[in-house]
């Protein structure tokens, strides 16, 4: 392996200068460019000196709906979420999303890598609220990549049989609270968990660091 290769973090050499950085959104209905982002949640992760995957720092805001958003009431009913309660303590969406990405930029820097990668259960939706977000708020600074993304529902089905969050992290052994679920916090951190679980697990299995690793370009 090349003295370069050798200086990098083991979190930058596993993801490819990726920071994997879980996200999940509560939302008004299912479209992104029109529906309300209500509930927005983030959890870094961290890598030991062993080569294992952590959940790391919990970040969460309750979100006003923008202008002229659509919020359906099927949605609603889902989640639970009533956005008018004085007591949701919401945030604009570009004053929470600037606080969350300074600590992701943050953790970017700290662990070598280039950019965040969103880790999301059936990670296209998630992705897309955040996407759709930062454009309506001109954000310019965004950390995560514009299109790459990790789909634990994906993984999880290749690797425990099961796409449902609730049962694939009953399957890992991780405890899962049904009441907590569909609050952003809660599912973020249990994706989390179940993203380490299956990282963790394909390590002590072999698979990583594969034994061509140093004949493989980035």
């Amino acid at each position: 392996m090349s003295e370069e290769k050798q200086e990098k973090t083991m979190m930058a050499q596993r993801f490819r200068g990726f920071l994997p950085v879980v996200v999940d959104v509560e939302t008004g209905g299912f479209e992104a460019e029109t529906d309300a982002l209500l509930e927005i949640a983030m959890v870094t992760l961290r890598m030991d000196e062993d080569g294992y995957l952590h959940p790391n720092e919990t970040m969460s805001a309750n979100i006003h709906p923008f202008d002229g958003a659509n919020l359906q009431q099927e949605a609603l009913d889902f989640t639970g979420i009533d956005p008018f309660d004085p007591e949701r303590d919401a945030e604009f969406e570009i004053d929470a999303l600037s606080s969350m990405f300074q600590t992701v930029r943050r953790e970017i820097k700290a662990n070598g890598c280039n950019r965040a990668v969103l880790v999301g259960h059936n990670a296209h939706f998630d992705h897309g609220f955040l996407r759709a977000a930062v454009a309506r708020n001109d954000i310019k600074r965004d950390p995560f990549h514009p299109f790459s993304s990790f789909d634990t529902a994906s993984i999880a089905a290749i690797a425990l049989g099961h796409t449902v969050l609730a049962k694939s992290c009953k399957m890992a052994g991780i405890d899962f609270d049904n009441s907590e679920a569909h609050s952003a916090a809660y599912d973020t951190y249990k994706t989390a968990e179940l993203f380490c679980f299956i990282v963790n697990r394909y390590k002590d299995l072999g698979g990583w660091p594969i034994a061509s690793a140093e004949d493989i370009d980035d």
